[in-house]
Parts: C-alpha cells; sequence; structure tokens
C-alpha cells in the first residue's frame, strides 16, 4: 500500500523519467500531488523511453486510484502535417482522463480548444512566459496554469504573481537551458538535432575554448563556458510561495 500521509499542503509535481513505472510509483509514494509524463510523441523528451499512448488509461487509473493527477507533457512545437496526430493524441488524452496537457505551441493550443471548451491546458515553460505581459497575451485561450519560463528569477516571479492573476508554476529542480528553455538551435545546426523537438545534444554541456580575435585565451579551469548551473531553488521554497507560487514542477531523468 502505497502511503501518502506525509503530504506537504504546496502542490508538488515529478516527472516519470523513461516511462519508468517504478519511478511513478516512488513519485506518487514520496507525496508527489501530480506527475508530468510524455508518450512516444510529441514531447520534449524523444531521446527516452516514454509510456505509451495504449498504457494512459493505466496510468491515469492508477495515479486517481491515490488521489494524484497526471499532466501530459505536449511540449514541442507541432508540424502542420503532425496536425492529425496531434489531434488523435488530444482525444486519447480526453478519452483516459489525463487532467490536462502541458503546451508550447499556440496553434496546438486553438487546436486543443476547437476539440474541447474546457479540457485543462497549461503553458509549458517551452512556451516562454517571463513577464506579466506574456501571461495577458495568452489569457484568451483560458489556460488553466502557466509554468514560468526557467529563466525567472524571484523578483519577476513576483511581479508576475503581482500582475497576472493566474496560477503560476516553476521548476525548482532541474536543469536550465543556455537559451531560453528548448529554443537554442545550436544542436541543430550542428547535429540535426532540434531542441525545439526534444532532440537537444546539450552542445552546451561540452566544454569549449575562449577565442578572442582568433586567439586563445587561458582559462585556467573554466572550460564549460556555456554551461548554466542546475536549479537548486529549496532555500527559497516560502519566498516562492509569497510571491503567489501554486505549485513546484521537480525534474528528474533526463534533462533537457
Amino acid at each position: 500500500m502505497i502511503d501518502k500521509s506525509a503530504l506537504r499542503r504546496e502542490d508538488i509535481e515529478l516527472l516519470a523519467p523513461a516511462g519508468d513505472w517504478d519511478c511513478l510509483r516512488a513519485a506518487v509514494a514520496n507525496g508527489a500531488d501530480a506527475i508530468f509524463f510524455g508518450v512516444e510523441k510529441f514531447n520534449a523528451r524523444a531521446r527516452a523511453h516514454n509510456f505509451q499512448s495504449n498504457e494512459l488509461h493505466e496510468v491515469m487509473a492508477f495515479l486517481h486510484k491515490y488521489g494524484v493527477k497526471g499532466f501530459l507533457t505536449f511540449n514541442i512545437l507541432v508540424f502542420e502535417e503532425e496536425l492529425d496526430d496531434a489531434r488523435k493524441v488530444v482525444e486519447m488524452c480526453i478519452d483516459a482522463g489525463v487532467d490536462a496537457v502541458i503546451v508550447q505551441d499556440l496553434g496546438l493550443v486553438k487546436l486543443i480548444r476547437e476539440i474541447s471548451p474546457d479540457f485543462p491546458i497549461h503553458g509549458s515553460t517551452q512556451m516562454t512566459i517571463t513577464s506579466p505581459e506574456a501571461v495577458e497575451f495568452i489569457k484568451p485561450f483560458e489556460l488553466e496554469r502557466v509554468v514560468l519560463g526557467r529563466e525567472n528569477n524571484l523578483k519577476q516571479i513576483r511581479q508576475i504573481g503581482e500582475q497576472a492573476k493566474l496560477p503560476m508554476e516553476v521548476f525548482v529542480h532541474g536543469a536550465l537551458c543556455v537559451s531560453y528553455s528548448g529554443q537554442c538551435l545550436t544542436s541543430e545546426m550542428w547535429g540535426g538535432r532540434s531542441a525545439n523537438r526534444g532532440e537537444c545534444a546539450q552542445a552546451c554541456r561540452l566544454p569549449y575554448d575562449l577565442m578572442v580575435d582568433g586567439v586563445k585565451k587561458p582559462m585556467g579551469d573554466v572550460a564549460y563556458l556555456l554551461s548554466p548551473k542546475d536549479l537548486a531553488a529549496i532555500d527559497i521554497v516560502p519566498e516562492l510561495i509569497e510571491a503567489g507560487v501554486a505549485s513546484f514542477k521537480i525534474e528528474a531523468g533526463l534533462k533537457a
């Protein structure tokens, strides 16, 4: 029996990496209020072994059995020729009882609204919502929640909370991107693997030399010039709650 008696009052979400049922069970057992996960298409974990669409009913039945919500990541840009397949995945989500889809592409948001006027949509961190103005821009689409850009600092989060008046979610643990999340073109230009399609080769995690006017500059032990540190917001959780954050997101497994 999974014991959830130690749940905290804040919403906590955990990523179930690599389609791993053991990780899913562990997240529920350790007090997650919601799990965000992907299926085989249309998510930013293209290199992971995601859950399969035919498992959606089973996944959601398990989560709902323990009072946990399931959010499906639909957090990439969708090409025009993929819209029919995208529609099918959305319809499967609705049929399986998925609690919300996390979306980057505003075109996909419009498609979902054509299928269902009230199916819950969360604005993904890849939607690059980093200001009150960005929140105002997406309000006509009636999103239920916005996952703020990972680049936002506490002051900016507080400002968005004061002005935007829409439930906010932030990452408190996970990878930072040297560009706006998922929108770096380096991996695609060098190796044909697009970060916007969940295939980032993480070129920013490699060591580099610093060249100035063709001359290599000594950097001592500093070699990872483009690699940002991972998020570690545990020490400012009280301030985030005070700023109006409604949910914390914890990333595990494959980093973006």
